[in-house]
């Protein structure tokens, strides 16, 4: 999951940020308000962390500012703010989720897993599509009666393509979900992520559509891929 974290505390925000890329995140770091709302601009992210107490524009304004700007992505809250009026406004305002610093990093995982799972429709914490199951807590993926641990990388790119059954992603689209900003990537880094993946699952776990990109079906029952989302 590629995820834009909004924090001003520069300890907390390097110790943040390594943390949600030790679980397999990409992350892009910002630390005002102006930046967060240009970052979202130029990137396709799946989740935001937004502290408010900010400057140049404060959580709150950057979080209406987005969601008037029409950017959908599920946005938690993370702040030092406890007051009740704070978490009713920012979730009024359109926040999924909010969640009070200090915090563990265990559960931070979790609720972007379940705001996660909201956006992609997904009711159950193991993404399936069927015949492909991934737990995104243990990184366990399974296909055709073979389980395996998926490395981060391998995890975040099945990651993207289960929490999108049925669409084609391209190399620029799975390049843009699994890697961040001033993450050097090999010409040939999806490639070998795919084929990875394939030889510890199963080459039917993946399918290839030439010239395009490649899918993990829709309706899994019917053997073929779909043309598109």
């Amino acid at each position: 999951m590629r995820i834009l974290l909004v924090e001003d505390d520069r300890m907390l925000g390097a110790a943040t940020q390594q943390a949600l890329r030790d679980a397999a995140h990409a992350v892009d770091w910002v630390q005002d308000g102006d930046a967060a709302l240009l970052a979202m601009r130029s990137t396709p992210y799946e989740a935001m962390l937004l502290d408010l107490g900010l400057p140049r524009r404060d959580g709150l304004g950057v979080l209406q500012a987005a969601r008037q700007a029409g950017y959908n992505l599920p946005v938690i809250i993370v702040t030092a703010r406890d007051g009740v009026d704070d978490r009713i406004r920012g979730l009024d305002l359109g926040a999924d989720d909010y969640l009070i610093k200090p915090f563990a990093t265990g559960e931070l995982l979790a609720r972007l897993r379940a705001v996660a799972r909201r956006k992609g429709g997904q009711a159950q914490a193991v993404l399936s599509n069927g015949t492909v199951r991934l737990d995104p807590a243990t990184r366990e993926a399974s296909f055709a009666g073979n389980t395996v641990r998926l490395s981060a990388r391998e995890y975040a790119l099945m990651y993207a393509l289960l929490l999108r059954p049925g669409a084609v992603l391209s190399r620029d689209d799975l390049e843009s979900l699994i890697y961040g900003w001033n993450e050097e990537v090999e010409s040939n880094a999806v490639e070998y992520l795919i084929h990875s993946i394939r030889k510890k699952l199963g080459a039917a776990a993946i399918k290839n559509v030439r010239g395009v990109g490649w899918v993990v079906d829709r309706d899994a029952g019917t053997g073929e891929a779909p043309a598109g989302p």
